[in-house]
């Protein structure tokens, strides 16, 4: 187990392959791939949305791509290479993700996760995440989604949900 903290950076175009290539991996097998490069490329590249990576010397150790709206935001991927994993270090990108929306006035965070992804599930739950439902067929018709939500509170609020 690492004892230092992750180092987090925003995605350059040079990451692009790696995140496209780690999420085929660890997030869409046994499905198309849907986030190729070129789509990762186009998320590094748009205004409202953050990738947020960490590196090691074998390169990627992990990401997460957050879309933001006004009063939204929807992490639309995000994954952490096995041998990094119970390390810190998709709390610290998900922390730094949280905490960008936060700053930007968010109210509500919103995730999907493959049902059958217990380990994910668990993961987003044990950050404060709460199922709000399922999707049949979501992931290209082949299996179910799992919709989880995170309400953030936010300065002068009081904190309800």
């Amino acid at each position: 187990m690492s004892s230092s903290a992750p180092v987090l950076h925003l995605a350059e175009g040079r990451d692009a392959s790696a995140i496209a290539r780690l999420s085929r991996s660890e997030i869409e097998h046994g499905l198309a791939w849907s986030w190729t490069p070129a789509r990762v490329a186009r998320a590094i590249a748009d205004a409202e949305t953050n990738v947020v990576v960490t590196r090691d010397a074998k390169g990627l150790r992990g990401f997460g791509i957050m879309i933001y709206r006004e009063q939204s935001a929807h992490l639309c991927l995000f994954a952490v290479r096995p041998d990094c994993r119970r390390q810190g270090v998709g709390s610290a990108l998900l922390a730094w993700l949280e905490r960008v929306a936060q700053v930007a006035g968010v109210q509500r965070l919103g995730l999907e996760a493959r049902q059958d992804n217990a380990a994910a599930i668990a993961f987003y739950q044990e950050h404060g995440y709460r199922r709000s439902g399922v999707v049949a067929g979501m992931y290209q018709g082949i299996e179910d989604g799992v919709r989880l939500e995170k309400w953030l509170s936010s300065a002068g609020s009081s904190g309800a949900q």
